[in-house]
């Protein structure tokens, strides 16, 4: 009997001295001497790409995560070479790459300091078990250096520390510091000495990143397979890394429709019609505003997607016209189980087309979920993408539905360990050919991307709304998301807090929380609190199991309605100056919600700080989060701020208590801020808006706000059908001037705006607009400091 000593392990490998460059336009290839390939890749002056292969050869080059939309090109490129690196300079960055060992460093071009480098650089480990490697990266932590992102870990925000995996899981009730849960955004900003830089590591396996937690100077990232490829985005602001990496991924593809922005009732199920027309009457009756009404899995005839049940649902078509008469849009629920039934359609065609995953052996994938035993479509085909876009037709176009959340799609299978495919199954991957250890992390993105394109397809003229419960970078482009089975507990509410400032840090802003925990019952206090923090949350929406009792906002008790109806008013006052930050998410990648950090990354007090953040730009929000309280502490950034419901002017850089009783929550107006306010609607489109309020918060001083505004749906808006207006505010001792300039050819149906005069120092004497004097009669001054003007107006001046 011969044996084989050959195949032994090797523990950790590390590549060796450079014997090879070539440089070829942007990308630069470095090749050692035991056959481990280095290519930088300079997308931009401030983008550096990281790919390395052990075997002298690349993969092709494909990944889910990058748009091509992304923007490239650089001012700035040179490379030179001393005793001991390659040294690539571009107008931002220089980066030493050792000829010993690939190792890295990274420094700011400007002033020589040092960003970034590696400690052991990078290294593998043969993967005996499945081939391939294991690839790793460690480097040295700078001193103070703090970490953000990773997408909806449910943690503290500043990550040092700690260590994390990404694997897309369904978990039910989780809890603070379960990981991993319902997402995979491999992606963080580090900052250290007021600079901050991002790594987004594009690999769809099993992943790691250690922040140091196990060696306290070190910050590693590695996964089970793949090839060890990164981008390194330097800021140094954190909102130009925040904006740049969602530049890389991609912004939304279209901005919402203005009603998906508005509150939305939700419960695991509302059935049959009779329910849901109750249910939506009430809030009619209520007075309380509501957009969206949902329907979960028992709409569908035995769970089977794309069906009614006949008895609970008997016209749906009628019925879902009847809610858009009353101003409800009706979202669906579609999981990615398909129900094995020759006598089901879908099944049926799928099986036929082979559209459904398989095994390695060749049988397909079967698990259990809600219809029982089911197959489920490889979405990493492009082929059966456009498959199940088509499904929509029925749903969309004919009977009316307008809009679709995605569950389950982590993928989620019942009663087996690990609770998704076994490793082994095959995806197509568009055409990249791999297991689901690859495709895992990706195959809830997928689903939603085909369900955004069916969407988009069958609602035209409309734009489409779908909201996915899994997701991997660049999920943002097509989708909303929510942060899954959360509970009904005080702590849950803190971490809903932190999960949705987490997602709007990784590039995905259009996120909220099941509003009152999905799991169990809250209390009318917890929920009341809990919906003055969803209406700060771009994605506004209760969600309850329903197992437990109701959670609708009148479920409560007559005290908790009113508390409830006064802040779901104030979100709808608010949608012109969220859609206004949603613009600017989808046009720049700047975050609508902010953590501190964020905010003024300078000021160190704000590094550790969890509960406050900044709604859009000019609105500081902090929930009240224990029971019993009448009030907080909460940090109030630099600069100085308006209470928004007493005027009284707070100065920033320190830490105060804030009265806070159960009617009421922590808001504050940055001074100077112009916020636009739409009437009070019950839902979006109800009133046709004849006036503009304008809440103007003197300073002395300069601030800049803007609205922007378009028809509210459609895609007029991409041929300049919008209204942009930039308002630049002036304070003086005895003088407030306004400035407006307007682009775009929408055309508002207000012809007037209402200011709303917040902390004017001194008593109006005179008004004059675009030079000329106006009598105060005309500007219909009130004693409460309002003024009525045309919306026309470029230059305004009140002196006192």
């Amino acid at each position: 009997m011969i044996l084989n000593t050959e195949l032994e392990y090797k523990g950790n490998l590390f590549p060796s001295k450079i014997v090879k460059y070539e440089k070829n336009l942007n990308v630069l290839s470095f090749t050692a001497e035991n056959g481990v390939v280095l290519e930088v890749t300079v997308r931009r002056d401030s983008i550096l790409r990281f790919r390395f292969t052990t075997t002298g050869i690349f993969e092709n080059d494909f990944s889910y995560a990058i748009t091509k939309y992304a923007s490239r090109g650089y001012n700035h490129l040179e490379v030179t070479e001393d005793e001991d690196n390659y040294i690539i300079t571009t107008s931002k960055l220089i980066c030493n790459v050792s000829k010993t060992d690939l190792r890295t460093s990274i420094f700011d071009a400007k002033d020589k300091t040092l960003i970034c480098e590696d400690e052991l650089g990078f290294h593998w480990e043969e993967s005996y078990e499945f081939g391939g490697d294991v690839v790793k990266m460690s480097k040295t932590a700078q001193p103070g250096e703090s970490y953000y992102g990773l997408g909806d870990k449910p943690v503290d925000n500043n990550l040092k520390g700690k260590r994390f995996e990404n694997w897309v899981t369904d978990s039910y009730a989780y809890g603070r510091e379960t990981d991993p849960i319902y997402k995979a955004i491999p992606f963080y900003t580090a900052l250290h000495h007021k600079k901050a830089y991002g790594i987004f590591f594009d690999n769809t396996f099993r992943s790691f990143f250690d922040f140091c937690a196990e060696r306290r100077n070190i910050t590693s990232f590695w996964a089970h397979g793949g090839e060890m490829n990164y981008y390194f985005i330097y800021g140094p602001e954190m909102s130009e890394v925040v904006a740049n990496y969602t530049d890389l991924t991609g912004k939304p593809h279209e901005m919402p429709a203005l009603w998906t922005l508005g509150y939305h009732q939700c419960k695991w199920s509302y059935y049959p019609e009779s329910n849901v027309k109750e249910i939506t009457a009430k809030f009619r009756e209520l007075q309380i505003p509501c957009d969206a009404i949902y329907l979960d899995i028992d709409y569908m005839e035995g769970f089977r997607c794309f069906t009614w049940s006949k008895e609970h649902f008997p016209d749906p078509k009628r019925m879902v016209k009847e809610l858009a008469d009353d101003g409800f849009k009706t979202i669906v629920i579609i999981d990615p189980g398909i129900k094995i039934d020759m006598d089901y359609s879908v099944f049926k065609e799928g099986l036929e087309k082979d559209y459904f995953c398989k095994r390695a052996d060749g049988p397909y994938m079967k698990g259990k979920v809600w219809p029982g035993e089911c197959y489920f479509p490889d979405f990493t085909n492009p082929e059966v993408r456009d498959w199940w876009s088509n499904l929509f037709k029925e749903l969309v176009e004919d009977i009316g539905v307008k809009g679709v959340w995605n569950d389950m799609n982590e993928p989620a299978v019942m009663d087996v360990p690990g609770k998704t495919f076994p490793n082994d199954v095959r995806h197509d991957y568009d055409g990249n050919r791999c297991s689901h250890r690859k495709a895992h992390n990706v195959y809830g993105m997928q689903m939603a991307r085909a369900t955004y394109q069916g969407l988009k397809k069958f609602s035209y003229p409309k734009r489409p709304f779908v909201i996915t419960r899994a997701a991997y970078s660049g999920t943002q482009r097509y989708t909303s998301s929510w942060t899954g089975d959360n509970v009904a507990t005080w702590d849950h509410l803190n971490i809903a807090n932190l999960q949705a400032q987490r997602m709007a840090m990784s590039g995905f802003s259009f996120v909220g929380s099941d509003i009152g925990g999905f799991a169990e019952q809250p209390n009318g206090e917890l929920y009341a609190r809990w919906i003055q923090l969803g209406i700060f949350h771009p994605f506004c929406r209760t969600h309850s199991s329903g197992d437990h009792g109701d959670q609708e906002p009148w479920a409560f008790g007559d005290t908790i309605t009113n508390v409830v109806r006064k802040f779901i008013e104030l979100r709808y006052q608010l949608l012109p100056y969220l859609y206004t930050a949603f613009w600017r998410y989808a046009e720049e990648g700047i975050p609508i919600l902010k953590s501190l950090v964020l905010y003024d990354q300078e000021d160190p007090q704000t590094h550790y700080r969890n509960d406050e953040f900044v709604f859009g730009e000019k609105i500081l929000a902090c929930p009240v989060n224990g029971a019993n309280q009448k009030g907080r502490r909460m940090y109030i950034p630099r600069g100085n701020w308006y209470n928004f419901w007493t005027d009284e002017v707070v100065k920033g850089g320190q830490e105060v208590w804030v009265d806070a009783d159960l009617d009421s929550m922590p808001i504050f107006v940055k001074e100077g801020a112009i916020i636009p306010k739409y009437p009070i609607q019950q839902y979006v489109g109800e009133k046709v808006i004849d006036e503009l309020l304008l809440d103007v918060y003197y300073t002395e001083g300069k601030e800049e706000s803007m609205v922007y505004e378009d028809a509210g749906d459609g895609y007029d808006y991409i041929k300049g059908r919008y209204s942009l207006r930039s308002f630049r505010l002036l304070g003086k001792k005895k003088e407030l001037i306004i400035q407006q300039h307007k682009t775009g050819k929408f055309m508002t149906t207000y012809k007037t705006f209402k200011l709303n005069l917040h902390g004017l120092p001194f008593k109006i004497k005179k008004v004059q607009v675009d030079n000329e004097d106006i009598p105060l009669k005309d500007l219909k001054i009130n004693g409460d400091n309002t003024l009525t003007l045309k919306k026309e107006f470029t230059e305004l001046h009140i002196v006192g």
